[in-house]
């Protein structure tokens, strides 16, 4: 059995979360998920929009996933791969070289993004979504339900 180890905050879990760890589950038998707690996220200056236990709950759903566990601080990773017998830790590139001290109990690997998504990003757009834009949405919606209704009259 091969044992894969990652963290994050997957917070607005989308698209690159999944296939990064579609890729980790590639590479061993198991996967374990640290998730960073809110308490973490705080100190790290974050505010995820889904507590950590809606996170845990989402992460934990996906079918690459085996297990999960809470990321309470920096300094825990060392503790968890012997903990969890872990053979690789995998992490995105953002973090290349940040954890190549770990190489001495498995092989560390850093993984390539998914090109042009980040929860930061859909936050940071809709962020942007005004009250204007919500309106536009709101008639395009009764324009197209009207017409749909007039389509089942004929």
């Amino acid at each position: 059995m091969k044992t894969i180890i990652t963290y994050g905050t997957f917070d607005l879990f989308h698209v690159g979360h999944v296939r990064i760890l579609k890729r980790l589950k590639q590479l061993g038998t198991r996967l374990i998920v640290g998730i960073s707690t809110d308490e973490f996220n705080s100190i790290k200056g974050k505010k995820s929009f889904f507590s950590y236990l809606e996170r845990a709950e989402i992460v934990k759903s996906c079918k690459y996933v085996d297990d999960i566990f809470p990321e309470n601080n920096w300094t825990q990773k060392r503790s968890d791969i012997i903990k969890y017998k872990a053979d690789i830790l995998g992490m995105g590139n953002d973090w290349l070289g940040k954890f190549d001290d770990l190489n001495d109990i498995c092989n560390v690997i850093y993984l390539d993004r998914t090109d042009d998504i980040s929860s930061t990003d859909i936050k940071n757009k809709l962020s942007k979504v005004t009250s204007r834009d919500i309106s536009n949405i709101e008639q395009q919606i009764t324009l197209m339900l009207d017409v749909i209704k007039t389509l089942k009259v004929k």
